[in-house]
């Protein structure tokens, strides 16, 4: 709701204790970053200053809890509100590997292609999306994934 009410927005969310569900919740919900009550409040300073300046917080326990969400889903496919890809195949193949949580190396070496080659590819899908970091990729495959496909158009969906 929050993300349609006000897309500027960057939330950060301030958990009681940080626990992977919570975690993955409130970024599912749009949050850009979290922090649990019991940190030092030099954390949530940090947090503030981060997202504001267009960055991802989190730690990196729910980064992992983020990234083995994410490896446990189906695969991505990023599509505009009209069902549209967003992503060439070879893109969608990148960010697919990027969700695994696996480097740029072995992503090449997945893929068939230099290290250079997924830098590349990187490049196009962050300028493509709007976004700026890996962190920002998973969340966005991570959003992207709640989204039906086929966008809002009534006539891709059955009646019941």
């Amino acid at each position: 709701m929050l993300r349609v009410s006000a897309p500027t927005t960057r939330p950060i969310v301030l958990l009681d204790c940080s626990d992977s569900e919570q975690v993955i919740d409130a970024f599912s919900a749009g949050a850009k970053g979290v922090v649990c009550q019991t940190d030092p409040f030099q954390v949530l300073c940090k947090c503030i200053r981060s997202v504001k300046a267009g960055q991802i917080w989190a730690n990196s326990r729910e980064l992992q809890w983020i990234v083995k969400t994410l490896g446990d889903r189906e695969p991505v496919c990023v599509v505009s509100a009209k069902g549209i890809p967003l992503l060439t195949c070879r893109e969608e193949q990148v960010v697919s590997k990027v969700v695994e949580g696996l480097p740029n190396h072995e992503i090449a070496v997945k893929l068939g292609v230099s290290p250079h080659t997924v830098k590349n590819h990187l490049f196009r899908i962050y300028n493509k999306l709007g976004i700026s970091t890996r962190a920002e990729l998973m969340l966005y495959a991570l959003a992207s994934r709640d989204v039906p496909q086929g966008g809002n158009d009534p006539s891709k969906h059955s009646a019941t």
